[in-house]
């Protein structure tokens, strides 16, 4: 189950063009997104989200549709979800009625998304704080609760943008294993311009630079002229080679 991605095409200005004739395939499973900031990364995500609209181009998630055709649109929307960066918590929600009132809003009934709630939560690994008011939860935690609010709907793909910005060390390894750690039915797309993480925790690799794709490959590939460094070594090594970053 691929998203794949032909031609896309986005400005936000029309003598701007943040992507153009990008096309490239994010497989089933696990994937990155890497790239500067300012790249199109955000864009990209919220284009295959269907929260920005391409003028030219197309988008097709396996077994989903693309989110072109307006009658199968609720179900795309359904099948995709998106965690912008600064997503929070709802004031006044506890964690449990936080998740719930996400899968009520993506369609399911009030009894059936509370019912949900827990098993997302444990999921994310949250349930021993199901009762506590939601804006109470540390940095890492809230990122957590995103990805649980989107798993309680059944979501097959989760677009995470930045999600360990502004993380310590300690909560992005948390992070990290929340994500290795997801059903086997439920792919992500994680954008970031952080590289510590990728080798433990990743399939896949795109990189992103100023609106085009340069690499997407396997991360072995990805980090292959680099083979005789230590695997962390090698993805910043990989990434310098194509962003001229050194993170």
């Amino acid at each position: 189950m691929a998203v794949e991605i032909d031609e896309l095409a986005f400005g936000y200005r029309r003598d701007h063009q943040v992507i153009s004739g990008l096309s490239t395939v994010f497989p089933s499973g696990a994937s990155v997104l890497l790239g500067p900031n300012g790249a199109g990364k955000s864009t990209l995500l919220g284009l295959i989200a269907d929260t920005l609209r391409p003028p030219a181009g197309m988008i097709r998630v396996e077994g989903l549709g693309s989110p072109s055709d307006r009658g199968n649109r609720r179900r795309y929307r359904r099948g995709v979800a998106w965690l912008p960066q600064l997503s929070g918590a709802f004031p006044g929600l506890t964690t449990r009625e936080h998740v719930a009132y996400c899968g009520w809003l993506k369609g399911l009934s009030r009894s059936d998304a509370w019912d949900r709630a827990t098993a997302a939560l444990t999921a994310v690994d949250l349930a021993a704080r199901a009762d506590v008011r939601a804006t109470t939860l540390s940095g890492g935690q809230i990122r957590r609760l995103g990805v649980a609010g989107a798993l309680v709907s059944g979501a097959q793909w989760i677009l995470l943008d930045e999600p360990t910005a502004g993380l310590d060390p300690a909560q992005r390894s948390r992070f990290a294993q929340v994500m290795q750690n997801l059903p086997t039915e439920v792919s992500v797309i994680v954008s970031t311009h952080q590289t510590e993480d990728v080798a433990a925790t990743y399939d896949h690799v795109t990189v992103l630079v100023d609106g085009h794709v340069p690499f997407s490959g396997s991360v072995d590939a990805f980090t292959e002229p680099f083979e005789t460094l230590a695997p962390a070594d090698a993805i910043t090594a990989s990434y310098a080679r194509f962003t001229n970053e050194d993170d």
